[in-house]
């Protein structure tokens, strides 16, 4: 980096955190410091929505799932907008007639406390986790790739994000994330353009697509009902409208983002914004991962793009043999030249086959490194990181972008992984504060309620620095995060759904439902992790649901009507065939 880096890096960052302290100063009460005052309008609440999901983790990991796998990881999103459309309707205008400071406050009118403090507690879990990953993700990458060192990272990270939140809550975090998404859209069309310049001459746009499809990262859409297939149009739409129902809808960092809005119709717009930018973005993010992809067939890329595996592997007893791959990848690309020249002029299919195969040689050569890269570590006694997909868009960045550039886009990696955390930390607090602080303990005054959130702010804060200092990478950041949620969203949304559609449900039923829940649900997903039995975590989020609304439905059993017992019915058939299913699948995957 050069000292021009240097200084749009500083400056963008000491900027953001200076504005959102400077303008959300002294709150006067726990209205203003978690809601914002109810001031917020429509387009304010859409970015700090998207925002508050837009993570460091999209912008480092999606680049490099798409530049893997290509562009189907955008099915993931799929359920985005009926979920807002389902949120706009039934849950924004109960959540403003109740004029509740967090989503678990409806809980209790509707089921008791114990349920209440239940799920507030599943949210606190599984945010305070994703707090922490969101300032691990751009940490730990920045720290291999750059050299700086990791713990200093987590801690400058998490200190900039904590400064404003405690200093400003909601006001603040809405604030700040506006101009981060300024920054975010910024930078990433900047670098888009950037790519397709540095493509030879003769290669369009279109033709960059060609080369892209040749090797099969073009095809987005996936209509199998195939449970091995983690991304298709099926799970995307069915499961990942559950995950989406669950996030925007009871999630504290998504539903206060919402909360702080003027009116329901303010609210309202604000998510149907998100719901109608959001898939788009995604989808462009993956576009930028391919067109890395494109850009790294007319140009030499390394075997593995984490540069401390590859010291690791190089100062081992397996150094010979990872040269020796370094160099067949090198004879590959330069064999791969004439082939792609060919298919630009000629557009054949038999160019597409050669293009095809020389990538999956390469891939398979890949393979080989990781494991020879795994084997070192090994040898070591060190823990090394040889999954590099979240490392192939910052590897581009560093070495290709001009000077100046390459600060605004960490710049954009870095705001990312503020503005989600922020919003995080903001929520957490929120949740123990409303939910768990003042509801099991004496009557406070509106000072000591202020105070206590802003304790609660910095608490939350060090616990997701403390996450991020003891975190693992995994196999890939987004979808760890999105792991995490699915255990715990399913479980969450059937709960309030039973709130919203079942009225003769109780709270001790759906109290012992949601626990039951959480245990099958966390079975489900070991089971899946050793192979027993093959359920992609997505659709967690919708067998969790249906779980929670049948077993409390049977719990109070008594109480159903005729239609009820029709429901019932119904849903255990459709989640019997679900099994059924997964039966299938885990069958031909023993076999």
């Amino acid at each position: 980096m050069q000292a021009l880096d240097w200084i749009i890096l500083i400056t963008t960052l000491v900027a953001i955190v200076a504005y959102g302290t400077y303008q959300t100063r002294g709150s006067k009460n726990v209205q203003d410091y978690l809601k914002g005052g109810n001031t917020t309008p429509w387009w304010t609440i859409g970015l700090s929505v998207m925002a508050t999901q837009a993570s460091a983790i999209t912008f480092l990991s999606t680049p490099g799932q798409a530049f893997n796998d290509g562009m189907g990881f955008v099915q993931f999103y799929f359920g985005l907008p009926i979920a807002m459309v389902v949120i706009c309707i039934v849950f924004i205008p109960l959540y403003h007639r109740l004029k509740v400071y967090t989503a678990y406050e409806f809980l209790e009118n509707r089921f008791d406390l114990k349920t209440r403090t239940l799920t507030a507690i599943l949210f606190l879990i599984q945010r305070g986790l994703a707090a922490g990953i969101t300032i691990f993700a751009p940490a730990i990458i920045l720290s291999a790739v750059l050299g700086w060192n990791i713990l200093v990272l987590n801690i400058v990270i998490g200190v900039l994000v904590i400064i404003y939140t405690v200093s400003g809550g909601t006001k603040a975090v809405n604030v700040t994330q506006k101009h981060q998404m300024v920054i975010i859209f910024t930078g990433m069309i900047i670098a888009f353009f950037i790519i397709l310049n540095q493509l030879p001459d003769d290669i369009t746009f279109t033709k960059a697509l060609d080369i892209a499809g040749a090797s099969g990262k073009m095809e987005v859409l996936d209509f199998s009902f195939d449970l091995n297939n983690r991304y298709t149009v099926w799970s995307g739409i069915i499961g990942g409208t559950f995950l989406m129902l669950s996030y925007f809808g009871t999630d504290q960092s998504q539903v206060q983002r919402y909360l702080s809005g003027k009116s329901v119709k303010e609210m309202q717009l604000g998510l149907i914004f998100n719901g109608l930018l959001k898939v788009p973005m995604q989808f462009f993010i993956l576009l930028i991962g391919v067109m890395v992809f494109v850009f790294y067939q007319f140009n030499a890329a390394p075997v593995n793009f984490n540069p401390t595996a590859t010291d690791v592997v190089l100062t081992s007893e397996y150094a010979e043999e990872y040269e020796d791959l370094q160099q067949k990848q090198q004879a590959i690309f330069e064999q791969k030249q004439g082939i792609i020249n060919d298919f630009v002029s000629e557009n054949n299919s038999e160019n597409f086959k050669s293009i095809a195969l020389a990538n999956a040689q390469q891939d398979q050569i890949r393979v080989q490194a990781k494991t020879l890269i795994d084997k070192a570590g090994k040898s070591k006694s060190i823990k090394v990181e040889s999954n590099d997909k979240d490392y192939v868009f910052i590897h581009f960045i560093l070495n290709n972008l001009p000077k100046g550039l390459i600060g605004l886009l960490l710049a954009v990696i870095l705001s990312a992984a503020m503005s989600s955390t922020s919003s995080e930390l903001n929520a957490l607090a929120s949740t123990t504060t409303m939910d768990l602080y003042k509801r099991n303990v004496s009557e406070k005054t509106e000072t000591q309620m202020l105070n206590s959130s802003k304790w609660f702010t910095l608490l939350w804060g060090i616990m997701a620095i403390g996450v991020a200092c003891v975190a693992n990478l995994a196999e890939n950041l987004i979808q760890l995060v999105n792991i995490i949620g699915s255990i715990f969203y399913g479980n969450v949304l059937g709960i309030f759904l039973l709130a919203f559609f079942f009225k003769f449900v109780k709270g001790n039923a759906v109290f012992t439902a949601a626990i039951i829940t959480q245990f099958l649900v966390i079975a489900l997903f070991l089971l899946n992790e050793y192979d027993v039995i093959k359920l992609p975590f997505l659709w967690l989020n919708f067998v969790g649901c249906f779980i929670v609304i049948i077993i409390a439905m049977l719990i109070d059993f008594k109480k159903l009507g005729k239609l009820d017992k029709w429901i019932l019915l119904g849903l255990s058939s459709i989640l019997f065939y679900f099994g059924y299913l997964i039966y299938e699948n885990s069958q031909i995957l023993i076999a």
